[in-house]
């Protein structure tokens, strides 16, 4: 399983009136700890374009376990639980600076032809770099 690791600090304009951050920013969150997998793996998104690839979101779980606060230093845990097919799991946790768990989710994202809109295979080479990554 490959597991990287984001750090990202709460804006003040991603909280609510409550002073919490609002519910809607988690899915960015994930997709800051997702880019940032990618990267630390020798990828990007703008690469898997560039090769005819596009990876849109294909399903969204999320669980609220506590609030996270303007100012809070945030741990985006994300993790690659299985090698991807034709579509990728993404698993994330996210964990203010005392360490404790704020948030869980999951996101599954599917493979598709940038000029046909299908569906299409993991391309052999991202799963290539991801089985050398994910076996260290």
């Amino acid at each position: 399983m490959f597991t990287s690791k984001t750090s990202l600090r709460v804006r003040y304009a991603e909280t609510d009136q409550m002073g919490f951050v609002y519910y809607g920013n988690y899915p960015q969150y994930y997709e800051v700890g997702r880019a940032d997998a990618m990267r630390q793996l020798g990828m990007t998104y703008k690469d898997m374009e560039e090769r005819g690839v596009v990876m849109p979101i294909a399903r969204m779980e999320i669980k609220y376990i506590r609030p996270a606060v303007y100012d809070d230093l945030l741990t985006i845990v994300t993790k690659v639980p299985e090698m991807p097919s034709s579509r990728m799991h993404f698993d994330y946790e996210i964990y203010n600076e005392a360490g404790t768990l704020l948030n869980k989710g999951t996101t599954v994202l599917a493979f598709l032809n940038k000029k046909t809109g299908k569906p299409c295979p993991a391309p052999d080479w991202f799963v290539e770099r991801l089985s050398h990554y994910a076996k260290k």
